[in-house]
């Protein structure tokens, strides 16, 4: 135990070091992260790993995956420390402080992401020396992706790049923030975007123009329809709260005043599945009232009449798995035996899907994530760096 907090005394001013210049960056999601991966990237170069990254289409977002297989470089099946390197946006006139500079107090570093979830990924880079000057039974991998908030467009990336390269992998921990329990299960998550094109006109006419913002209300009608029909359904497990698949609609814009017929809305809206076949049942159910019932209607006025359905993501819950490998070994490793389930989403079911066993366990609270003056506690972050002191210790 004595060694363990000598450990953690010395690699904990570094952490955060780290986690403060990783909160300079503004990686909100949707925007450039390649200076944070470029600040990652030579991080670890300096230790003689091998890293390759992947990019979207822009050229602006990358993620980057590194092995570190130590001086006896294993070629042992691996595990996977994995993090998202975007944030959600901050006000800056919300905050106390500037959202992009690290402030401590109180035992704790303020700033957007030192939570979610920049605080694991600043642990994994200060232990990544640690895990290279030994010889380790089995690669250390990591892997820091761009924009898993927004529907988790990094990942799968990231995870094609790593089918063609044919790395195994023996588990797979996801960092975000859960009071480093040991989270099993989260329902799966999709977001969509509705546009109902129609004819405009004078409001005095309403039967010679098409309301966009009158078919997009009866569109959520119906969906709202089907969020009953969710509650209604019974699921062998109930182990998620609340324990049915959930359907929201997060925004609606149309309309340019009240005496005009408007011809464009927009209908912004998401589900949580928690089995795949309730996200089926929620899009046959929607899109055969579109084509059937609300299109023939607008088209009988004017032709050119539309309802177009917009995939924004649709990202894989993640399935509780008897006997898994990885919650087993974060369980070992915290010495908590306790799981959770928990309703947000996160990339453990792409890496599942993927074949890894997975787990998500990571430091902070979910409690203070995407909120003005995010924090994270420095007893949480010495937590983690304690599981990972640990998981060092079994791979030697």
């Amino acid at each position: 135990m004595t060694a363990q907090k000598n450990i953690i005394d010395q690699v904990f001013p570094e952490t955060l070091k780290i986690l403060s210049d990783l909160i300079k960056f503004p990686t909100i999601s949707g925007s450039p992260n390649l200076k944070l991966i470029e600040y990652c990237e030579k991080r670890l170069r300096k230790l003689g790993v091998t890293s390759f990254k992947t990019v979207n289409k822009s050229t602006q977002q990358a993620n980057l995956f590194t092995t570190i297989s130590g001086r006896k470089k294993s070629n042992s099946a691996g595990i996977i420390l994995s993090g998202h390197t975007d944030v959600v946006p901050a006000s800056p006139k919300e905050w106390s402080s500037n959202p992009y500079v690290a402030i401590e107090k109180n035992n704790k570093i303020y700033g957007r992401g030192s939570c979610d979830m920049k605080g694991f990924i600043a642990c994994t880079l200060a232990m990544a020396p640690l895990f290279a000057s030994e010889n380790l039974k089995k690669p250390i991998h990591l892997s820091y992706t761009y924009d898993e908030e927004t529907v988790c467009l990094g990942a799968p990336v990231m995870l094609d790049d790593l089918k063609k390269r044919k790395i195994n992998f023996s588990a797979c921990i996801i960092g975000e923030p859960t009071s480093m329990r040991a989270i099993t299960a989260h329902k799966g998550y999709n977001e969509y975007i509705t546009e109902f094109t129609g004819l405009s006109g004078h409001a005095s006419d309403p039967e010679h123009g098409v309301s966009a913002v009158e078919y997009a209300i009866r569109y959520s009608n119906k969906l709202m329809e089907l969020r009953n029909e969710l509650k209604r359904k019974k699921h062998k497990k109930n182990i998620f709260s609340p324990p049915y698949s959930t359907l929201q609609i997060g925004k609606i814009n149309g309309g340019i005043g009240t005496n005009v017929i408007a011809d464009k809305c927009t209908l912004d809206w998401e589900s949580r599945p928690i089995t795949q076949e309730d996200g089926e049942f929620i899009n046959k159910n929607i899109d055969d009232y579109a084509e059937k019932t609300l299109l023939p209607e607008m088209k009988k006025v004017y032709p050119k009449a539309n309802i177009k359905k917009i995939t924004i993501g649709e990202v894989v819950g993640f399935d509780e798995k008897e006997g898994s490998e990885a919650v087993n070994l974060v369980c070992n490793l915290t010495g908590d035996n306790s799981k959770d389930v928990v309703s947000f989403g996160t990339e453990a079911g792409l890496f599942q899907e993927f074949g890894v066993s997975t787990v998500v366990c990571g430091p902070g609270s979910i409690e203070q994530a995407h909120t003005v003056d995010e924090y994270i506690t420095f007893d949480q972050l010495k937590l983690c760096l304690k599981m990972l002191i640990d998981l060092k210790s079994r791979i030697i």
